[in-house]
């Protein structure tokens, strides 16, 4: 989605029975992971330390991972499960055959259980050729406000949220989704655009109570550890 600062590359291998330790999947959901992931890259690294922005509102870093798949589907319960494990802010990048897409959702408090996330729709790019050129980071004054533009940006660039997958949430299959190729598919042009605004709105990422403070996961300090 976007050209990060070279400053920023952190490129630590995230071992799958890492992510099985924190998030603790079902068995099925393992065995998707072997089927359809070949590794995961801590990729990016996002921290006043590396792009110059300081955190604010419980917001201290936003990661990237590089997830190279071994075909082109990758279950929204694999995704869900990395999101899990990990504690902060967390943006996807699907690699597969010299092409790339990016999946991400709101994270936000739990407000019944501190120590854990809520994780929202998933919001997903089309394929596009992986030396697509890629634009800056959006201009912010702080993490909160450069989370809160880099997840915007990448609603409006996601023609659909992923509806057809296992584990979606049903409000959103309404009478407007367009049913295609097997998913459901959110209305595009300005009226789905519209509806992804609401969803961002509705996200506390513009109230900035987007993750709390301090819940377990896999963090920077302890990615690669253990391999």
């Amino acid at each position: 989605m976007f050209a990060y600062p070279k400053q920023a590359e952190f490129n630590r291998p995230v071992p799958k029975n890492k992510i099985y330790g924190y998030a603790k999947p079902s068995r099925s959901i393992r065995d998707r992971f072997v089927s359809q992931v070949r590794e995961i890259v801590w990729k990016y690294k996002l921290a006043p330390e590396t792009v110059n922005l300081p955190g604010k509102q419980a917001i201290h870093e936003i990661q990237v991972f590089a997830v190279v798949l071994k075909t082109g589907e990758l279950a929204e319960d694999v995704l869900r499960t990395m999101d899990k494990a990990i504690p902060s802010l967390l943006f996807i990048e699907l690699n597969n055959e010299g092409r790339v897409k990016f999946a991400a959702a709101c994270k936000r408090p739990n407000e019944a259980n501190s120590r854990k996330n809520v994780v929202e729709a998933y919001f997903e790019t089309p394929w596009q050729p992986a030396n697509h050129p890629r634009p800056t980071l959006p201009m912010a004054l702080d993490l909160a406000g450069l989370y809160e533009q880099m997840l915007r940006q990448h609603m409006l660039a996601s023609p659909m949220a992923l509806v057809g997958r296992p584990g979606v949430l049903p409000q959103m299959k309404s009478q407007e989704s367009v049913k295609a190729g097997g998913k459901v598919r959110r209305p595009t042009g300005d009226s789905g655009r519209h509806r992804r605004l609401e969803d961002l709105r509705n996200c506390n990422a513009l109230e900035g109570s987007v993750c709390p403070a301090a819940p377990a996961g896999i963090t920077t300090a302890a990615a690669g550890v253990d391999h």
